[in-house]
């Protein structure tokens, strides 16, 4: 199983920018595709951006113009840039790799947002 270490969460004034770093473990990073999800207290955990192996692109709708995501195969790393932050995009953001019917999850990093 792929392990995953995410890494860049902090506390962000609103309309700041904050970048995400997610590594990946194992030779299947570049054979998988690559999300970030997020879990706001109380809330269900909900996807924030999802990148192939093709490095075709989608987002969440409250996230869409604001959030980008990319990845690097030769350093194993996915990566979320969030810009313009808003209270409600705090959360814990979670990492999480697909190879196949293999899902796998980081532990979470902490973004807080404050107004």
């Amino acid at each position: 199983q792929v392990q995953l270490v995410e890494s860049g969460g902090g506390l962000v004034q609103a309309g700041g920018s904050l970048r995400l770093s997610c590594a990946a473990s194992g030779s299947t990073f570049s054979r998988s595709a690559m999300s970030w999800y997020r879990q706001a207290p109380g809330k269900q955990r909900e996807l924030v951006a999802r990148i192939t192996t093709t490095s075709s692109t989608n987002y969440g709708d409250p996230v869409k113009g604001r959030f980008t995501i990319s990845r690097d195969n030769a350093k194993n790393t996915v990566y979320l840039q969030m810009n313009g932050l808003r209270p409600e995009d705090t959360a814990i953001y979670y990492c999480n790799a697909k190879f196949f019917d293999l899902n796998s999850w980081g532990q979470g990093t902490q973004v807080t947002v404050s107004s």
